[in-house]
C-alpha cells in the first residue's frame, strides 16, 4: 500500500531572485531583506534557496524573497542549478511557482549574464532585471541606457548596486509597488518553446541588442589583469599563495595570545567565584570541574577561530580565492580531480558539512564522490582547539630563523598533512575508480578583484561566533555535563585510596578502551575523551578537562590543563594524538550530512572506516618512531 505524501505550500506572494554565479546577486539579497547572510566573491557558495521577507507598506502583510543557487543556464548540470530549475518551474516539492523572478546580471558583462535571464522569461514567469554592479560599468565607460535596454527585452530593467545600502531602493520601491496592491503585477506571459535552437537564437539577439546599445565592446578590469600577471604567475604565483596561507597560520598564534589570556583568566576567577559560594562538595564539582573546567576550557580558543575566518573571509571577498583554484588545478588534476574540488574541499576547513554541502556544484558524479570522500580530511576549525591545547603544552615557544614561531609551523605542517593525507586518498580512488584518470578541464570565472566590505566581514564573522558558541553553549555543555556524571559516579566504598573517578562509569569505559589504543600511546583519559569527541570535536578538550579536573588532588591543579598533560603524558604521545585528529573519523554531524547529500549509507560507513584505519595507521607510526627516537 503507497501512502501520498502532503506538502504544504505558503500562499505568500513570492519573488525569486536569478543569476549567474558572481553577478552579485547574494548581496541584493542581503540588501532587500536584511539577511544576516555571509556574500562570497566566487562561484558556488550559494547551494541552497535562502529565503527572507520585505514588508509591503503598512498593511502587515509580507513578500517572500528568495535567493536562488547561481546558474548559467536552465538546463541543470549539477545539483544547485536543479534547485534554481525546479523552483521556477513549479517542480520544487512544497514550494509554490514564484509570481515574479528577478534576474540579476552583471553589467559588466551583459553578453553572457543577458542569456538566463531571457531563459528564464521564455518560461512564462514574470520578470524584471536587476542591472547590477552598474557603477563598475560606468567606470569602465560603459553607459547602459536602462529605458532603451528595458524596450529592447520587454521587461522592466532597474539600475542596482548591490554592495550599497541604498543601491536597491529602486528595486525594492519597485517590488513593494508590484505587490501592494492588487492588480499591480504584471501579467503571466505565456511559456514560449525551449531547446538548442532557441538558446543559439538569443545569442544571436543579444548580440544585435548589444551592438544597437553601442554595448558590444567589451571592457576589461585593467587593474585586475595587472595583479593577475604575478597572482597567476606559473612561479611567483604558487609562491604567494603558500606565502599567503603561512602568514594565516602564524597569526593564528600570535595575534591570539592576548585575548585568549584574557578569556583564560577571567574563566578561572569565575570558577573561584562560584566555587567560593558553593559549600556542597558535589554540587561544588559539578560546577567547577564539570562546567567551568570543561566549557572554559573549550571557550579560550574563540579568537584563533576568528582570526583563521576572518582571513578566510576576506580573501573570499577581494576575490582571490578562485584564483587559487586556478593555480591548483594541476595539483587537483594529478590525482584525478579538478581545480573546482578547490572551493568545497576549502570551504571544508571551516567546517566538513558546508564543504560537502558544496560538492553539489561539481557536475561529474564521480568528482563529487571523491570530493566527499576526502573533504573531512581538510583540517576543520573544530580541531583547531586540540591542536592549539597539544601544541602549547609539548611545543616550546621558541623562534625559528630568528622570526617565525615554531609553533605557528607546527600548525601549519598539521594543516599540511590533512591536505596531503586528501590528495593521497584521491590518487588511491583515481587508480580504482572509473573515469579516474580522465582529465577535466577546469572552467571556472576569475571575478574583478576589490577591496572587502567591512559589512559582509563582520557579518561573517558574527555568524562564526554564534556558531561555536551555539555549540559552546549546546552540545558541549550537554556533553560535558554527562561526562562529568560518569567520570562521578558510582562513587567509590569508604576506605578506597585511589582517585574516585578510577572506578565511576567513565574510568571503567576508559580502562577497557585504553587496550585498543595503547598502541598508539594513548591512556586511559585519552580514551574516554575521544568518545564525546564524536559528537563535536571541540568537545575533547572539555572533556579531557573534566577528567583531569576529578583525577586531581587538589582543585588548583584542576584549572589549567596545559601544565597537566604536559607533566602526565609523554611527548610520543601527544605527537600521536595530534595526527589521530588529522585523520580522525567525522563528528556524527558530518557522517549525517554525508548519508543525506548520498541518498545511503553506504558512503558514511566507507568513511568512518577508511578514516579510522587511516588515523590508526598514521597515530601507530607516529607513537612507534616518536618512542625510537627517544620521545616516549
Amino acid at each position: 500500500m503507497q501512502t501520498a505524501t502532503l506538502h504544504f505550500v505558503d500562499k505568500t506572494p513570492l519573488v525569486a531572485l536569478i543569476g549567474n554565479p558572481n553577478c552579485g546577486k547574494t548581496a541584493i539579497f542581503n540588501a532587500l531583506t536584511g539577511s544576516h547572510q555571509k556574500v562570497a566573491n566566487y562561484a558556488g557558495v550559494t547551494v541552497e534557496r535562502k529565503e527572507g521577507k520585505i514588508a509591503l507598506g503598512e498593511s502587515g502583510k509580507t513578500l517572500r524573497v528568495l535567493d536562488l543557487p547561481g546558474a548559467y543556464s536552465l538546463y541543470p548540470r549539477s545539483l544547485d542549478e536543479r534547485v534554481t530549475h525546479d523552483v521556477l518551474k513549479g517542480l520544487a516539492a512544497g514550494e509554490k511557482r514564484p509570481d515574479l523572478a528577478v534576474c540579476v546580471v552583471d553589467a559588466t558583462n551583459l553578453r553572457r549574464t543577458l542569456k538566463l535571464a531571457l531563459a528564464v522569461q521564455r518560461l512564462g514567469v514574470p520578470c524584471v532585471l536587476a542591472l547590477n554592479m552598474n557603477d563598475l560599468a560606468q567606470k569602465r565607460g560603459l553607459q547602459i541606457e536602462a529605458q532603451a535596454l528595458s524596450k529592447a527585452l520587454g521587461m522592466p530593467v532597474i539600475p542596482t548596486v548591490g554592495i550599497q545600502s541604498q543601491g536597491v531602493a529602486l528595486l525594492k520601491a519597485h517590488l513593494v509597488q508590484a505587490f501592494a496592491s492588487p492588480g499591480a503585477l504584471p501579467a503571466t506571459p505565456p511559456p514560449l518553446p525551449q531547446g538548442d535552437a532557441l538558446e543559439s537564437h538569443d545569442a544571436q539577439r543579444i548580440q544585435h541588442l548589444l551592438h544597437d546599445l553601442g554595448l558590444d565592446h567589451i571592457q576589461p578590469d585593467a587593474l585586475s589583469e595587472q595583479i593577475d600577471r604575478w597572482v597567476l604567475h606559473p612561479v611567483w604565483g604558487p609562491m604567494l599563495l603558500a606565502l599567503v596561507l603561512f602568514v594565516v597560520f602564524q597569526a593564528v598564534f600570535d595575534l591570539a595570545i592576548a585575548p585568549m589570556d584574557l578569556i583564560k583568566s577571567t574563566s578561572l576567577a569565575m570558577g573561584d567565584f562560584l566555587g567560593g559560594m558553593i559549600n556542597n562538595p558535589l554540587l561544588k564539582s559539578l560546577v567547577v570541574d564539570g562546567l567551568m573546567a570543561g566549557v572554559g576550557g573549550v571557550l579560550v580558543f574563540l579568537p584563533q577561530i576568528l582570526i583563521l575566518f576572518f582571513f578566510i573571509l576576506v580573501l573570499e571577498e577581494s576575490g582571490y580565492l578562485p584564483r587559487a583554484a586556478y593555480l591548483l588545478d594541476k595539483l587537483m588534476g594529478s590525482v584525478g580531480l579538478s581545480g573546482r574540488s578547490f572551493i568545497p574541499l576549502l570551504s571544508s576547513f571551516a567546517c566538513a558539512i558546508p564543504g560537502i554541502m558544496a560538492a553539489r556544484t561539481i557536475a561529474n558524479t564521480r568528482d563529487r564522490w571523491v570530493t566527499i570522500m576526502i573533504a573531512p580530511l581538510m583540517t576543520c576549525s573544530a580541531r583547531l582547539p586540540v591542536y592549539t591545547l597539544l601544541i602549547a603544552a609539548f611545543i616550546p615557544d621558541t623562534l625559528v630563523a630568528g622570526a617565525l614561531s615554531l609553533r605557528g609551523l607546527v600548525l601549519f605542517a598539521l594543516y599540511l598533512m590533512g591536505i596531503a593525507g586528501a590528495m593521497a586518498v584521491a590518487w588511491v580512488l583515481k587508480r580504482f575508480t572509473r573515469e579516474g584518470g580522465l582529465a577535466r578541464p577546469l572552467m571556472m570565472e576569475l571575478p574583478s578583484y576589490h577591496w572587502p566590505t567591512l559589512q559582509n566581514v563582520a557579518i561573517g564573522l558574527w555568524q562564526r561566533a554564534k556558531i561555536f558558541l551555539s555549540r559552546v553553549g549546546g552540545v558541549i555543555l550537554i556533553l560535558t555535563l554527562i561526562l562529568w556524571f560518569l567520570a562521578s559516579f558510582p562513587r567509590p566504598d569508604a576506605g578506597f585510596e585511589g582517585q574516585p573517578i578510577e572506578v565511576s562509569f567513565a574510568g571503567i569505559l576508559g580502562h577497557a578502551l585504553a587496550h585498543v589504543f595503547a598502541p598508539i600511546g594513548f591512556n586511559w583519559q585519552i580514551s574516554i575523551a575521544l568518545i564525546p569527541g564524536m559528537a563535536a570535536r571541540e568537545v575533547v578538550v572539555s572533556a579531557l578537562s573534566t577528567v583531569y579536573a576529578l583525577s586531581s588532588q587538589t582543585a588548583d591543579t584542576a584549572k589549567t590543563l596545559g601544565p597537566i598533560i604536559a607533566q602526565s603524558w609523554s611527548l610520543a604521545s601527544a605527537l600521536s594524538l595530534m595526527v589521530w585528529f588529522v585523520f580522525a573519523p567525522q563528528c556524527l554531524s558530518t557522517i549525517a550530512t554525508v548519508k543525506r547529500e548520498t541518498n545511503g549509507w553506504r558512503m558514511p560507513l566507507m568513511m568512518l572506516s577508511y578514516l579510522f584505519l587511516l588515523a590508526y595507521a598514521a597515530s601507530f607510526i607516529t607513537y612507534r618512531l616518536a618512542v625510537f627516537l627517544g620521545l616516549g
